[in-house]
């Protein structure tokens, strides 16, 4: 089985500051805003409802970042084949509010801190997405 997902790594700058928004997931994790696709949407619209419903912000893709995959198995034992394709995304409107049912909270991050929060808590497969974004904003990510 195959399941397809996209999501984003969110941005805004306010004043001189850039900022970077992570999620916690209902697992304590920290991650990324990303979901299924629905029949009929293309990757990018996936990303940017996915990002609206868990997060309350509306984006604008800038451009892809990267795409990721890999395997997990269903309770029923089922493998899952997932293929996540993730954009550099811009904040354009809305104000921060957790989808309590799919997510655990939501913020914004300087830099510099949401590299440390995504090494301490984060998925090791987003450390590269995180990163990518971070060269795309003319950030270094922390080693």
């Amino acid at each position: 089985m195959q399941e397809i997902s996209a999501g984003g790594v969110v941005f805004r700058k306010r004043a001189d500051r850039l900022e970077i928004q992570l999620i916690q997931d209902r697992y304590g994790k920290i991650s990324l805003a990303k979901g299924k696709m629905e029949p009929g949407e293309t990757v990018e619209q996936t990303a940017l409802r996915e990002i609206a419903e868990e997060t309350g912000i509306t984006g604008r893709i800038v451009e892809p970042i990267e795409r990721i995959a890999y395997q997990y198995s269903k309770a029923d034992g089922q493998t899952v084949d997932k293929i996540v394709h993730y954009f550099l995304v811009e904040a354009v409107e809305g104000s921060l509010q957790a989808q309590t049912e799919e997510i655990e909270g939501v913020a914004w991050y300087a830099p510099e801190e949401a590299w440390d929060k995504q090494k301490q808590h984060g998925y090791s497969n987003n450390d590269n997405v995180l990163r990518k974004a971070f060269e795309k904003l003319g950030q270094k990510a922390g080693q």
